[in-house]
């Protein structure tokens, strides 16, 4: 049941997602798509009063336990952002937006190190709903599969972090830059004589 309520809350989030941006933008009601959007934390809510009476109710902690964790985790680190995202790009096609800013060089690394920071987040979060669990199932009860995915959360945030440095490492230029345009833009150099 675990596994369909987080199917549910994903497919939730997205139809959410496209009635409150559908009606702020294509019906022009911009405070009826505000209330709708606001609407998005009481599916992570719902998740996580029912992964808290499954484990009440004596399930056993599993993977699927695990998995509601992080799902919550992703949605309070990720959720705003993405929900911005989309707002932005709904904006310039369907209500004459500004086009979406694509980022390149150092910005783009710090923008990916801005993203790394909120899967930190999305680790921490998670880590402390599954200890929470951990807890609450108590000694008599199998928590490995809880610890492993607080494990997880843990790589996952090692290699985000490595995907992020090779975004500063390994800059990506802005198509159409020359290298004549970058001489161009630096400050000229003063000789010594």
């Amino acid at each position: 049941m675990i596994v369909v309520l987080i199917v549910a809350c994903e497919v939730g989030f997205w139809v959410l997602l496209a009635l409150g941006l559908a009606l702020r933008y294509l019906a022009r009601m911009p405070r009826t798509g505000a209330v709708v959007l606001l609407m998005e934390p009481l599916l992570e809510l719902v998740l996580l009063i029912v992964t808290a009476v499954d484990l009440k109710n004596g399930a056993p902690a599993d993977w699927k336990h695990g998995l509601a964790a992080v799902y919550i985790g992703f949605t309070v680190a990720y959720g705003h952002y993405t929900i911005k995202w989309v707002d932005g790009h709904f904006a310039h096609r369907f209500a004459g937006g500004p086009r979406p800013v694509k980022r390149y060089g150092l910005d783009r690394a710090k923008h990916e190190g801005k993203l790394w920071v909120r899967t930190v987040v999305m680790a921490a979060v998670a880590a402390a709903l599954l200890q929470l669990a951990i807890w609450y199932v108590g000694d008599g009860g199998d928590t490995r599969s809880l610890h492993e995915w607080q494990l997880t959360t843990l790589r996952i945030v090692a290699v985000h972090g490595v995907i992020a440095l090779t975004y500063l490492i390994w800059q990506k230029k802005e198509p159409g830059r020359t290298t004549a345009d970058e001489e161009a833009a630096r400050p000229p150099q003063k000789t010594l004589r």
